[in-house]
């Protein structure tokens, strides 16, 4: 399955003549969407779901059950829970998780679902809960206001993918990034930085 990674948490998969995004968001290059078949939305914030660009697509959208999507222009949106599994863009899916990790307080308090796609590659939305099997491919979030890198590096160590990718971290600048990818690389086998755009 080839993967190609696009800015934030937006992925691209390809696989067998069908392309599977996950969390297209409002951060994230429009091209990611070029031919899709199928996307997968993890949660309802908009660096994870941009939902005009969605509507414009008019492909099946898979999205939490309980998700609060804007009200902006019809989506078809194919509502999942935790542990269902089904198939998007001729590929199984299963779907993880529950919450989104806690900021403060508490909040953000919204469903997130991660999603084990092919049983081979995990795509954690914003949470560092584990996909409850083994996985070739991991992509861990890298930095946000709801993460600690240890917390990540935690995650990505009790996974213990053969591959590992960073997603989720637009907010960091380039020394930032740099110190990021560099404990990865110090404390986690298999991990690999892809820029925006890069292919694996």
């Amino acid at each position: 399955m080839r993967i190609t990674r696009y800015t934030h948490s937006c992925v691209r998969l390809e696989h067998q003549g069908g392309v599977l995004v996950i969390d297209p968001g409002t951060w994230s290059e429009p091209r990611a969407l070029a031919g899709a078949d199928a996307v997968l939305v993890s949660h309802e914030h908009a660096d994870h779901v941009d939902v005009l660009r969605l509507a414009g697509l008019g492909v099946p959208v898979f999205a939490p059950e309980g998700a609060v999507l804007p009200d902006l222009a019809p989506l078809p949106v194919t509502r999942v829970r935790a542990g269902e599994r089904f198939t998007a863009a001729g590929v199984d899916v299963t779907a993880v998780g529950g919450r989104h990790a806690t900021i403060h307080g508490g909040q953000p308090d919204c469903v997130n679902l991660g999603y084990l796609v092919a049983d081979e590659i995990y795509h954690p939305g914003d949470s560092l809960h584990p996909p409850g099997r083994p996985v070739r491919r991991l992509l861990v979030p890298a930095q946000a206001s709801w993460l600690k890198l240890t917390e990540a590096i935690d995650f990505a160590t009790e996974v213990g993918a053969a591959e590992v990718f960073a997603i989720h971290d637009a907010q960091l600048n380039e020394r930032g990034l740099a110190s990021v990818n560099g404990w990865f690389t110090e404390t986690v086998p298999g991990y690999r930085h892809l820029a925006p755009g890069e292919t694996a």
